[in-house]
């Protein structure tokens, strides 16, 4: 497996010093984010494209994969439609992003029940009819660009079995969809070896990060192998399914000097993924 990491594991820096810290640290590549603006915002060329990716080369960094959190607020199952149309807007702005950064994948929130800060509620057989037409309108683009969309589970009150995640995927039908699974966003309510194994080869990309279920909240995150996801399990369930692609560290420095956090996630990725002989 491919060791990355998530920008947003870098606060405030420009992403020259990104790729040059995660290459101290040890990272094959990194994933990055499509922002409203910056670097690689919504008005971003494929020059400036050019631009981030020869500066990863440089490094000596791989970019596989773009996330994007536009999408805690343009949302795909929002009641406003125009909402909904920003949604489409900036998936198919990352999907062309990724393909000029040679990137195979994308990671997608394919919408809500509810979790928009304005506290909009949707009902759930509502979004979930939302969220499977829109996915099934942007595969014929992933298609053409072959760039996979991967539908990360989050806490957004959606898609809350590994079963539920897998007949959406089916019924999108297309190659281009998948999954985009985090082992520690499910922790809460299941078991990532467990969804890994259901979810099988529709698993286009996977992040790792670390949760402690007695705290029931979002400060239960916590740096990798200090909490309860079951590593050695979880690395066990990706074999079996054949998974040999990109994990990506995505641990946010909630208390700690993110430098530090870095270097913990690194070394922790590192025993990790050297326990799969």
């Amino acid at each position: 497996m491919k060791k990355g990491i998530s920008v947003w594991m870098f606060e405030g820096v420009k992403l020259e010093k990104c790729f040059q810290r995660a290459k101290e640290e040890g990272f094959d590549g990194i994933e990055l984010s499509l922002d409203e603006t910056g670097e690689l915002g919504l008005e971003a060329t494929k020059e400036d494209a050019q631009r981030i990716r020869d500066l990863a080369e440089r490094c000596g960094l791989k970019l596989y994969s773009v996330a994007s959190v536009l999408y805690w607020d343009w949302i795909f199952t929002s009641n406003d439609p125009k909402v909904r149309q920003m949604a489409e807007k900036v998936a198919k702005k990352q999907l062309e992003a990724a393909s000029w950064l040679g990137c195979d994948s994308v990671l997608i929130i394919p919408g809500m029940v509810c979790g928009a800060e304005d506290g909009e509620e949707v009902p759930y057989d509502t979004a979930y009819e939302r969220a499977l037409e829109a996915m099934r309108a942007l595969a014929p683009l992933a298609e053409e660009l072959q760039v996979r969309i991967g539908l990360e589970n989050v806490w957004n009150k959606f898609l809350l079995s590994p079963l539920e995640m897998r007949d959406f995927i089916d019924a999108v039908g297309s190659d281009y969809v998948g999954a985009y699974f985090d082992v520690g966003n499910m922790l809460r309510d299941g078991y990532a070896e467990q969804w890994i194994r259901i979810l099988g080869k529709r698993i286009v990309k996977v992040h790792f990060k670390d949760y402690k279920r007695g705290v029931g909240t979002a400060a239960g995150f916590c740096d990798i192998l200090s909490g309860d996801v079951n590593y050695p399990a979880v690395m066990e369930a990706l074999a079996a399914v054949g998974y040999d692609d990109w994990v990506t560290a995505e641990v946010f420095p909630y208390k700690w000097n993110s430098d530090e956090v870095i270097t913990a996630t690194s070394r922790a990725m590192d025993r990790i993924l050297n326990k799969r002989g």
